[in-house]
Formats: structure tokens, sequence, C-alpha cells
């Protein structure tokens, strides 16, 4: 059971920080930077507001966003150390359950990923299997570095809707 708006819109920073703090990855600067429009009619005004906060962010602090995200079924999975809702999130598209020979190509897309972009391969896996996220990956080795960052980002957005959505009760 999540929380309700008002409960968001009432509580203290601290709480609000807290409660909102995972929606984008490692990145609480995101609820830090909205708190202060608070009372949000909805969830969606929310959303806004928080994906707003990050398009009149830096471009330093956009990439350093994009990299607070995990690899899929990288080290931070293999390790254990995995956020709740990343690791939610990749079980359920079923990047847990890989055969070797998935995993080891998984990793080497990452990996070339990782070297052409600077910042790991994301997206929203929510609705996607494992071979869907496999071809993803590869049909966006294609793009040039402008089109994968915002493609990323777009992809960021996705992954805090979906986290609100779960969060937050209307």
């Amino acid at each position: 059971m999540g929380v309700g708006i008002d409960e968001i819109n009432n509580c203290s920073q601290a709480r609000f920080i807290e409660l909102l703090g995972a929606v984008f990855e490692h990145s609480p600067w995101v609820p830090e930077q909205v708190y202060a429009q608070r009372p949000f009619g909805s969830r969606d005004d929310l959303h806004q507001a928080m994906v707003d906060a990050v398009g009149r962010a830096t471009e330093e602090n956009r990439r350093a966003l994009l990299c607070s995200h995990p690899e899929l079924a990288g080290t931070e999975a293999a390790s254990g150390t995995l956020t709740d809702a990343s690791r939610r999130e990749q079980a359920g598209a079923g990047l847990d359950q890989c055969s070797a020979d998935e995993l080891r190509r998984l990793q080497t897309l990452n990996r070339a990923y990782r070297e052409r972009f600077g910042f790991p391969f994301i997206i929203a896996v929510t609705g996607l299997d494992r071979h869907q996220i496999l071809a993803a990956l590869e049909r966006r080795l294609g793009n040039d570095a402008a089109q994968e960052f915002d493609t990323a980002l777009g992809e960021v957005d996705k992954i805090a809707r979906i986290r609100i959505d779960k969060l937050i009760d209307e």
C-alpha cells in the first residue's frame, strides 16, 4: 500500500525526500528541487514537476543521474547491491533468469554501450522481457551520442513514472 498525494503534500521536507528520493535512482536532489512546489494536484503533477527539475538541471547533473543507474544484470545485481526498486524491476523482466549465453551477451553489450556513451544502458524494463531488452540494447547502440542521451533520459522519466504510480495511491 502506498501513500496518498495528501501525505506527500503535507509532509516535512525530510519525509518528502525520504519517500521520493528513490524515484530517480540515487538522486534525492530531484525531490529536493520540487518540494517547494507543493501542493501537487495529482501523481501526474508531481511526476511532471520532477521531470521538469531534471530538464532544468545542468548537463553534468543529468549525466550523473544517468550514471547513477545500475547496469542491467550487471555487477550490482550479481553482488546484491541493487536498490529494491531496481531489483524488483529487473527480476520482473526476467533478467535474473538469463541463461549463461544471454548473460554473456548482455554483459558484452552493456560494456560496448558504456564505452560508446559513457553511462549505462537504461530502459524502463516493466512490461518487457529479456529478449526485448537485449534487442533494444543492440538497436540503441546505433544511436548517436545526443540522441542516446535524450533517449536514456526519457527512459529515466518512464521509470520514475512507474515508481511514482507504485508509491502514491490516487
